[in-house]
């Protein structure tokens, strides 16, 4: 259906004059009632009675108008809905985050939605290695994730610095050493995250260097969970500093260092290279 017909009909009726209608829309009266024809013709329903000078809607015509305002004003929401996401006042962010890479956005987001409070923001839990994929599968807009892509389709950019931590139990053996070495961990109980993570990798690469043996005897699915056993020293973990900052100022964990292990943890913030983003999207891009 020719909605630009549709909307020349609806003034045509409203105004009850094709000339007046014309003025109105910015059209000669004949292109006017060209347009009008059309939508008869495209319908198969006389829409309007011409007696004279004074039109008037029939019934078909009365109820196509009652459409033809309906289209208007759904077209007006449109234009509004698209004039707030160019203001970045409303419109919905979606970001892909893990459980340990959520809590690195939370001073941005906080930001975030003071500047933007009608925003919806959504944080979908994600596994880290799947990321970059929906990301470029347009499943995402954002990804916060704790490596850079390998993949041209993406653009990173570091939005937080951070470092693998060793944490202990206030009462564990080593909680008053301010540095250990890799040699000295041989007979610890490790709480593993049973989670992909290159992190891991460089830790079981750094035992099997120096041959120590890694004893992950228990594997929990979240931090929080690894936390809560380290501190009733049932193991010892490596953990992002981060995520344990609370407890070690608290002192319900310790972290002690570890001479061979100096990991720097870059957290970076990934987008779509080439695809357009949201106003939402880039408002966050830019408040960073």
């Amino acid at each position: 259906m020719d909605l630009q017909a549709l909307q020349v009909f609806r003034n045509v009726a409203t105004e009850r004059s094709f000339s007046r209608a014309a003025q109105r829309v910015g059209r000669t009266q004949p292109a006017v009632s060209m347009a009008v024809q059309r939508l008869e013709s495209e319908l198969g329903e006389t829409l309007l009675d011409r007696v004279g000078k004074d039109v008037r809607p029939t019934d078909a015509g009365s109820l196509v108008l009652d459409f033809a305002r309906r289209f208007e004003n759904l077209r007006q929401e449109m234009l509004t809905a698209l004039g707030e996401r160019r203001d970045r006042a409303s419109g919905r962010l979606t970001i892909g985050a893990n459980e340990s890479t959520t809590l690195y956005l939370l001073p941005h987001l906080v930001r975030y939605r003071h500047r933007y409070p009608r925003v919806l923001v959504q944080v979908r839990r994600s596994l880290s290695s799947r990321i970059p994929a929906e990301l470029a599968e347009g499943d995402l807009e954002l990804g916060v994730i704790s490596y850079a892509p390998q993949d041209d389709r993406l653009s990173a950019r570091v939005i937080y610095s951070d470092h693998l931590a060793f944490i202990v139990s206030p009462q564990h053996r080593l909680a008053k050493r301010k540095s250990v070495s890799i040699s000295d961990l041989g007979m610890e109980t490790f709480i593993a995250h049973n989670v992909v993570s290159p992190y891991r990798d460089v830790v079981e690469q750094a035992f099997a260097r120096l041959r120590v043996p890694l004893h992950r005897d228990v594997e929990m699915p979240t931090v929080e969970t690894i936390r809560k056993l380290v501190q009733k020293n049932e193991g010892v973990a490596f953990l992002p500093r981060m995520c344990v900052d609370e407890e070690i100022a608290q002192g319900t964990l310790k972290e002690v260092r570890v001479k061979e292990l100096q990991v720097e943890r870059k957290i970076h913030l990934v987008y779509p290279s080439h695809r357009n983003l949201s106003h939402a999207a880039k408002a966050f891009l830019e408040g960073l």
